[in-house]
């Protein structure tokens, strides 16, 4: 029985009296130095810039420990300055980073960021970076520690063979006393060699998966399906598959229920990163035990708050507003009580 834990100032609360080792969440995948420029500038010699740490599962984890969860990243970094920026942003966020590996040989990844009036474009150099030597070997450190939620996303067998079959053994071989599964899709065109072999390998993970995050715009890119229906009716055995439709609505299926949650109006200053906080504030719904409803309202809030940054995590409302946008009590919020996986052998944050 895990408490969610009490609150601390305007923060969500750090959970307390947690079992010795358990983590509400352990997101496992490769984080990178962003590099994108401050607000107006572009990718040119006349701006600034900025560092950030930015992957699509540490951005999970960040968001999630902002949210009053213990969570760990787990993930491999090159032995540089610009792993050590990754680890210690990370890390000072909250999040446990004692998995993270260095490698000796290869290099932290980076990515830069181009913003512009028609979007941002977004340029990556990864290729031979440390997290692409991630192989199966290191599934046995991830397994020996116990976490209510495990979450991945698509980008982490994209990168390598080695990654590929990590990811496998995570997600379709469960080991004795895993939790949930979360895998977003999060389909990067340029990480594949081809759509058929994306299409078929997201296909098959995601219907692995306890609960599955999409677009339905990389839905439709991947598999030729337009609706939030279709969507559903392909990944059939999720017991939770939240669709996502950009600034209109989500939408969570489950074995017995439909929900449907308007996005909410803000000023995007940056987009990248917003689907990674909508899984962050969505898993930590479905941990405190809160109803479908308000997980999507907590999804929509937390990716909010990414679109209104520039970095891909930023800073989260006060809980008295957080309470109001999903219409419940602080009290609520603030009780400590088990998650709601935990509490039900782990199936209650898929099946709600």
């Amino acid at each position: 029985m895990i408490p969610i834990g009490a609150v601390d100032g305007e923060r969500a609360g750090q959970p307390t009296d947690w079992p010795a080792g358990w983590l509400d969440a352990l997101c496992v995948g490769e984080t990178m130095v962003m590099v994108t420029p401050t607000p107006g500038g572009r990718l040119d010699a006349e701006s600034t810039f900025v560092l950030r740490a930015g992957g699509a599962e540490s951005n999970v984890a960040m968001f999630l420990a902002a949210l009053g969860h213990r969570v760990g990243w787990a993930g491999r970094v090159g032995a540089d300055p610009l792993g050590d920026l990754v680890v210690e942003q990370v890390r000072g966020t909250g999040v446990d980073t004692s998995l993270v590996e260095v490698d000796q040989a290869r290099p932290t990844a980076v990515y830069l960021k181009d913003p512009g009036p028609d979007g941002t474009r977004v340029y990556y150099y990864r290729r031979g970076s440390a997290a692409a030597g991630m192989d199966p070997e290191y599934a046995d450190r991830i397994d020996a520690v116990p976490a209510t939620v495990l979450h991945l996303s698509g980008v982490t067998p994209a990168l390598s063979g080695s990654c590929r079959a990590l990811v496998d053994h995570l997600v379709s071989i469960r080991p004795a006393g895993r939790g949930l599964v979360s895998f977003d899709v999060n389909h990067r065109p340029a990480l594949w060699s081809d759509r058929s072999a994306a299409a078929t390998e997201l296909l098959r993970l995601a219907q692995a998966a306890d609960v599955v995050f999409v677009g339905l715009d990389e839905a439709a890119r991947l598999w030729d399906v337009t609706t939030p229906e279709q969507v559903r009716a392909l990944l059939d055995r999720p017991g939770a598959l939240v669709v996502k439709n950009g600034a209109v609505e989500a939408v969570t299926y489950t074995a017995d229920s439909v929900t449907v949650e308007p996005a909410r109006p803000v000023e995007v200053v940056e987009p990248v990163g917003a689907g990674d906080a909508f899984a962050a504030g969505w898993l930590s719904g479905a941990l405190r035990g809160l109803d479908q409803t308000a997980r999507l309202r907590l999804g929509h809030l937390v990716a909010g708050a990414a679109l209104g940054s520039v970095s891909d995590f930023a800073a989260l409302p006060p809980v008295p507003a957080i309470c109001a946008a999903l219409e419940i009590t602080p009290d609520s919020w603030h009780a400590a009580g088990p998650s709601a996986a935990t509490a039900a052998g782990g199936s209650a944050a898929a099946k709600g």
